[in-house]
Order: C-alpha cells, then sequence, then structure tokens
C-alpha cells in the first residue's frame, strides 16, 4: 500500500500549480539559462511551496527536483572524451533510477513505470507516423542545424573514434530523455494535473534540458513542440518502445545532418 493519501481530482487551476510551475522554471534557469543560484532558490521555494498545499505533490515534486538536482551537477554538452561520456552518463542514470527507487520502495507507488512490451500492435496510424518524423527530421534539421551554426555545439565526426561515440552520444541521451522527462516527470506530473497541463510543464524543462545540450537559436521552436508531441504519444500508445523509437528514428537523421554540416561533401542527401 502507497504511503500518499489517495489521488486527488487532477484540477488545472488550484494552488498546486504554483508549485509545478515554480519547479518548470527552475529547470529554465538551470539549464536554459545556466544561472544555478536562482534555478536552485527556485527548486528549492518550489517543494517549500508544495508542502504547505499538498503532502503528495511535493513527494512527487521532490523526485523530479532530485532528478534536476543530479542532472545539474555535470556539464552538459557534448564533449565526447570518454571521461566526460562517463560521468555524464553516470548522472543522467542516477537522475532517473534514484527517483523509480524512492518511488518504488520508499513511497511504495507503482507510478513510475517504463512499459516495453506492452503487447499491442502498433496500428497503421503509428507506422505511417515513424515515416513522417523521418520526413520531418529530413527537412527541418539540416535548415536548422546549418543556418543557424548551432551544428558546431557538437564535434567534428570526421576521426572514427569520434563518429561512433557521437552516435552512440546522440542516441543514449535520446533514450534517457524519453526516461526521466516522459516516464518519469509526466507521468508523476499527471496524478495532479490534466493531461495537457502535466504535458505543458513537462515540456518546459524538457526543452530547457535540450537547449544546453545544445539545441539553441530558434531551437526552442523545434524541442517544445517535439516534447509535446512525445508526452501525447506516450499519452496515446502508453507505449515506452514506441516513443522511444520515434526519438530514435529523429536522432538518427539528426545524427546523419550532422556529419553533413561538419563535412558538407559527405552525405550530399539533404536540401537546404
Amino acid at each position: 500500500m502507497s504511503l500518499l493519501a489517495s489521488e486527488a481530482p487532477r484540477t488545472a487551476l488550484s494552488w498546486k500549480l504554483l508549485p509545478a510551475a515554480l519547479l518548470a522554471v527552475s529547470g529554465v534557469l538551470l539549464f536554459g539559462v545556466e544561472n544555478d543560484l536562482l534555478g536552485y532558490g527556485l527548486l528549492v521555494l518550489s517543494l517549500l511551496t508544495a508542502a504547505f498545499i499538498d503532502r503528495r505533490l511535493a513527494c512527487h515534486l521532490a523526485l523530479i527536483a532530485a532528478g534536476l538536482a543530479i542532472i545539474s551537477l555535470v556539464p552538459l554538452n557534448a564533449d565526447l572524451s570518454l571521461g566526460h561520456m562517463a560521468l555524464m552518463g553516470g548522472a543522467l542514470a542516477l537522475a532517473v533510477v534514484v527517483p523509480w527507487l524512492v518511488s518504488r520502495f520508499v513511497y511504495r507507488e507503482k507510478i513510475i513505470k517504463f512499459p516495453v512490451n506492452t503487447g499491442r500492435k502498433w496500428p497503421l496510424v503509428a507506422k505511417l507516423y515513424l515515416l513522417g518524423v523521418v520526413a520531418l527530421g529530413y527537412f527541418i534539421l539540416p535548415v536548422y542545424l546549418i543556418s543557424t551554426g548551432v551544428y558546431q555545439n557538437w564535434p567534428d565526426a570526421s576521426d572514427p573514434t569520434i563518429f561512433w561515440r557521437l552516435f552512440l552520444g546522440v542516441n543514449s541521451v535520446g533514450i534517457w530523455d524519453e526516461l526521466f522527462f516522459i516516464c518519469t516527470t509526466f507521468t508523476l506530473l499527471r496524478q495532479h494535473f490534466p493531461d495537457w497541463l502535466a504535458n505543458l510543464l513537462q515540456a518546459v524543462i524538457f526543452s530547457s534540458f535540450l537547449w544546453e545540450i545544445g539545441y539553441q537559436s530558434w531551437g526552442p521552436l523545434l524541442t517544445f513542440p517535439f516534447a509535446l508531441l512525445q508526452g501525447y504519444t506516450f499519452k496515446l500508445t502508453k507505449s515506452l518502445t514506441y516513443v522511444i523509437s520515434v526519438h530514435l528514428i529523429f536522432d538518427f537523421v539528426l545524427f546523419l545532418a550532422l556529419v553533413h554540416a561538419h563535412n558538407p561533401a559527405w552525405l550530399p542527401i539533404f536540401l537546404y
């Protein structure tokens, strides 16, 4: 039996929105603005405010805050040295594992789940959507990366070692995004708010994280809708496998576009 109180009605306009919004804004400050002082301050204020408003909300926001705090301790960039990859990989892993462990064994809840084998076949529309993701990535990513110059936030992959590390890094972060922002953050927020509002809140943090990773300039106009679509897709499919498939397909196009941006003679397949 859960140690927390039973689920309360999910409403958009309530005092519970205040601490949740503060938490989302703290993500912007920590990752988008990179102001740790204000970011941590707002993170703490979010939890203190939630503690006065709703105990269950405070416990769930604390899980999200723990993940945010852990990943804020390491530089979030595309440094592909083995040391940095190990450090960042360890932090990202802890940011998922710690909330899951606390939720499952301290709170005694089974809210955070990672549904891989759902037993459901993907309908035709889901398969067509995957093709649409390829098309969107093909037409949008090269224009975005090259016209803004943000491709330089990722290293040149002309060296074979860097090539494969970049491929591994791009895909690993893509998988982690779904584990933390969708299966953890979105899922916890859905316990307290309507799905559309929980999705908006997670998308704010999701796109802030991607900003620090390298999606800068007008990147949020791309990453924020993507985060919203991933949350909505997870709501519809209830499948981690599917949302990861969407993300990895998009990231594969991103990888090819990055290689081409650094070396235009390679993969001259893009239109921009």
